[in-house]
């Protein structure tokens, strides 16, 4: 083999290593049927914490589709998917989020949920709203 055709060929199997990590990192997260919302919690939590959004984002929608009676810990899993889209700067989506959170409180029934998410949420929408005041007076005329 001459030096053009071994080049091509750490070319190729660099190109061909890559696309493999790519993919793998963008599959599903295998989730095991026997855990509880509180460890569907915790993990969604540790991957947060290392910035694996993705995967946390699987942990939390597992838990409202596993546990849909658990309104406890689906005011949690909505809070931190909310918060996660926060933490990404994807504040159109969080505001959304925090907002249908906090309609959950607007029942008969608020003085059963969880308070802390509503307080949370209620701060990060006002952090929320100063960042959008911030953006809009540097765009302004």
């Amino acid at each position: 083999m001459n030096l053009k055709n071994i080049t091509r060929l750490l070319f190729l199997v660099l190109l061909a290593a890559i696309l493999t990590v790519s993919c793998a990192s963008r599959r599903p997260v295998v989730i095991p049927d026997d855990l509880t919302a509180m460890e569907l919690i915790q993990r969604g939590q540790a991957a947060s914490d290392k910035n694996r959004y993705r995967i946390s984002l699987q942990y939390y929608q597992a838990v409202i589709e596993r546990f849909p009676f658990d309104i406890d810990n689906i005011c949690a899993a909505e809070y931190e998917i909310a918060f996660i889209h926060y933490k990404q700067k994807k504040y159109d989506i969080a505001k959304i989020e925090f907002n249908d959170l906090l309609e959950r409180y607007n029942t008969p029934d608020e003085e059963l949920l969880p308070p802390q998410f509503k307080i949370l949420s209620q701060k990060i929408l006002g952090r929320i709203a100063e960042i959008e005041k911030r953006r809009n007076k540097t765009d302004g005329p």
